[in-house]
Parts: C-alpha cells; sequence; structure tokens
C-alpha cells in the first residue's frame, strides 16, 4: 500500500518561507510523477505543482511561480515544495499526491492515485 507522509507546515508571517516535505512508501518510487495540491477552506482542491520522474521537468500554477520549488530525491523517497514569499491567499491543507501511472502525465486531480492526508499552512498578513 502507498502512503505519503507530509510535514513542514506551520504558521508563517507574509513574507516568509516554509519547506514542506512528503516522504512516500509502498512502491518504487523513481518512474512517478509527483504533485503538490492545495485546499483552501470553501474552496476547490487546487494543483500548486508536480515534478516528472527525471526530475527535470517541473510545472507550477501561475500563481506561485516564481515563488515556490518543486525538488524530490529519489534515494529518500521524498518530495519537497520550497515556499518562499508567502502570501495569506497560499494559506491552505497543503497535500503530496503520487500519479496512477508510471511515467504519467496528467496534472489533474484524477490523474494521481494515492494522497497523503496534507500539512496545514496558514499564512498571517
Amino acid at each position: 500500500q502507498v502512503q505519503l507522509v507530509e510535514s513542514g507546515g506551520g504558521l508563517v508571517q507574509a513574507g516568509g518561507s516554509l519547506r514542506l516535505s512528503c516522504a512516500a512508501s509502498g512502491r518504487t518510487f523513481s518512474p512517478y510523477t509527483m504533485g503538490w495540491f492545495r485546499q483552501a477552506p470553501g474552496k476547490e482542491r487546487e494543483f500548486v505543482a508536480a515534478i516528472r520522474w527525471s526530475g527535470r521537468i517541473k510545472y507550477y500554477a501561475e500563481s506561485v511561480k516564481g515563488r515556490f520549488t518543486i525538488s524530490r530525491d529519489d534515494a529518500k523517497t521524498t518530495v519537497y515544495l520550497q515556499m518562499n514569499s508567502l502570501m495569506p491567499e497560499d494559506t491552505a491543507l497543503y497535500v503530496c499526491a503520487t500519479h496512477r501511472a508510471a511515467y504519467g502525465l496528467g496534472f489533474d486531480p484524477a490523474d494521481f492515485g494515492f494522497w497523503g492526508q496534507g500539512t496545514q499552512v496558514t499564512v498571517s498578513s
């Protein structure tokens, strides 16, 4: 059974930084696209960032481009999300996910088969 465990969330002032981690277990890590999504109260889950199996190709939501960086360490089976210049509108539950298929391409939530429980990020103004 695939398990994803996020950590690193917390309360931070606007302009601050946080680094989220997501440790994966239960299947081979390296062939799968990994993604971060977030969900704020009363809003739908939205895509934040994803990183392909190679680690060289990354995608970001427009709202976080230039501020967030996704990375992965296949040896540690962990994906990271470095978040800088945080804004109050970044407040959400951040959830890590792994793609359904090895070498899968889509970024819709339906393309991701396993999800973590999430880590809360709260940005105060």
